[in-house]
């Protein structure tokens, strides 16, 4: 099936650069990216975190979803 995305440029270009790297095209990156991404969120989508005990727990208690948040983008508190 042929279809049409519009990608902004910097995207774009990570993407060529990436296909380059791997002596692919395109078109095979942006669909293994794609099944990557479908097959992750069919098994879940979440990565699971470690649990830690409460017991003698010396860290604030926090939601897998607010790990992540500190992981992939900082802190978004003070």
């Amino acid at each position: 099936m042929r279809t049409t995305l519009d990608l902004p440029d910097p995207l774009y270009r990570r993407l060529k650069l990436q296909a380059a790297k791997e002596g692919k095209t395109l078109k095979e990156l942006v669909t293994r990216f794609l099944e990557e991404a479908l097959s992750r969120q069919a098994s879940g989508g979440a990565r699971s975190l470690p649990l830690v005990p409460a017991k003698g727990r010396r860290i604030l208690p926090l939601r897998n979803a607010d790990l992540w948040e500190l992981l992939e983008d900082g802190p978004s508190r003070p």
